[in-house]
């Protein structure tokens, strides 16, 4: 989620039908088949302000803004003021993580980062969206080697992602080297999707080393193909971890304004499946 303004190199939609077949081996899940914090064994926090000048805190292990209950994962994007442990008063505006005094939201973005991690595979979430101006929510996976060559040589997919302002668009999107929304090359695609936030649909990737198709409701509506032109193109021969995240205005959730009447607000998650063949 390593956001754009605009999407660049938009390619056009098509749709295919795909279901998972006797040759997938499910090899990691979480059901959210009990109540409380999300499993520690599975899942880890970010924390603070991370990216794209978004508004909300990500906060750790607070159940107002992740919890299991009912069946299911509520990641929950609450109006209050947080403050922030990294405030600077001299910081200039730029540096927004340190000149900010307190956040005026509070959210969670919660990885599998040093629990559990996959290369080539399908992923699938079901998941039922927020909704309302600057909502942000998305499930996308980084590179494992981020820490050691930086975005976005590492490679992002976006399996889902959506912005309030677009409430019937859902959107797929991939950043590496070659093409990344900071050079203005992204690639990505999007589809049209009746009220995403009032039912839960199925949210999938499939990849393997030549291509990454990505699906929902078992209908392909984008592909990304391997140009063989090394890691600048295709850094997706390392493995990548799972991020869930809801996040409040920002470089694109916010290119439209925040509607403050609408909050708090759920990004809720039926089950999150790993399949391998």
């Amino acid at each position: 989620m390593s956001r754009h303004a605009l999407i660049a190199g938009f390619i056009s939609v098509f749709v295919c039908s795909c279901v998972v077949g006797a040759d997938w081996r499910l090899v990691w899940s979480d059901e959210f088949d009990y109540n409380g914090l999300p499993d520690p064994n599975k899942w880890t926090y970010e924390r603070g302000f991370v990216r794209n000048e978004e508004l909300q805190y990500y906060t750790v292990g607070r159940m107002e803004n992740a919890r299991v209950e009912n069946g299911v994962l509520i990641i929950e994007a609450r109006q209050e003021a947080w403050p922030n442990p990294e405030y600077d008063p001299n910081a200039p505006s730029r540096q927004w993580q340190r000149s900010r005094r307190q956040a005026e939201f509070t959210s969670a973005s919660i990885t599998t980062k040093g629990k559990a991690q996959w290369k080539y595979g399908r992923i699938e979430v079901r998941a039922k969206l927020p909704s309302g101006l600057g909502v942000w929510p998305a499930i996308w996976t980084l590179g494992v080697n981020i820490d050691r060559v930086g975005w976005p040589k590492c490679g992002e997919i976006d399996i889902m992602e959506y912005v309030g302002f677009e409430p019937n668009t859902i959107w797929a999107n991939v950043h590496m080297a070659k093409y990344n929304h900071m050079l203005g090359t992204s690639k990505g695609s999007k589809i049209q999707i009746p009220r995403p936030y009032d039912s839960f649909h199925l949210y999938a990737l499939e990849w393997d080393k030549e291509k990454l198709r990505f699906y929902i409701d078992d209908k392909q509506y984008f592909q990304f193909d391997n140009e063989h032109g090394g890691v600048d193109v295709w850094p997706y021969d390392e493995p990548h971890y799972l991020l869930l995240n809801l996040a409040v205005g920002g470089s694109w959730g916010g290119q439209r304004g925040v509607d403050r009447s609408i909050f708090p607000q759920r990004f809720v998650i039926d089950y999150v499946r790993v399949y391998q063949r």
